[in-house]
């Protein structure tokens, strides 16, 4: 509002933060503590598959957030796409980041960094400091952002294309980013209560 932002920098500050979420839940599963050493192993598969997997579906998001939302109605140009096997996802998310952060002022790039931050705050004082990692489990952290993804990707669709058809985003954008953060403190908050109540019980 104040920094004459569109609605495509705002649709993209919430799909980045896909990528800031994946980032430490990936952090999650390599901390998470296993009832034995040999289950280590376990992780072997499911930190690769989790970022392959997770990694394509949020590259694939954000080429569709640029071709509908970006000047121009064209998805980005996708690059070198050489990696091996699945990998290849991976890379094509690198190539949309890269692309997203070439077409992109500096204040969002601030925002972007802000929600690192934010994010890596909650991580140390819940996760780390909190001791939630003695009763997380790799297999449950590999799916709990998709949840929390699918019902952002409603939202920023939805809201994108009400801005759109509106003429001014300012409206709208203020009830999406107010969804948003309503949706954003409860999950939060219901995360880090059941962690504590599994704490307890243990």
């Amino acid at each position: 509002m104040f920094l004459g932002w569109n609605a495509f920098y705002v649709v993209l500050l919430y799909w980045t933060e896909n990528i800031v979420i994946g980032f430490y839940n990936v952090l999650k599963m390599v901390l998470a503590a296993v009832p034995h050493p040999i289950a280590h192993l376990g992780k072997l598969f499911l930190i690769p598959f989790f970022i392959v997997h997770y990694g394509g579906f949020t590259a694939i998001h954000g080429f569709f957030v640029l071709a509908l939302f970006h000047d121009g109605g064209q998805g980005p140009p996708m690059g070198r796409m050489d990696w091996p096997c699945f990998l290849v996802f991976v890379q094509m998310l690198f190539n949309v980041v890269k692309y997203m952060y070439s077409v992109v002022p500096s204040q969002v790039r601030l925002a972007v960094l802000a929600l690192f931050v934010s994010h890596g705050v909650s991580f140390v004082q819940n996760y780390l400091l909190k001791r939630e990692y003695t009763t997380a489990r790799p297999d449950k952290l590999m799916g709990s952002p998709y949840g929390r993804v699918v019902v952002m990707h409603i939202a920023i669709i939805a809201g994108g294309f009400l801005t759109m058809v509106a003429g001014s985003p300012a409206p709208l954008l203020v009830v999406l980013v107010g969804l948003k953060t309503i949706l954003d403190v409860n999950l939060h908050n219901r995360e880090h209560k059941k962690a504590a109540a599994i704490g307890r019980s243990s």
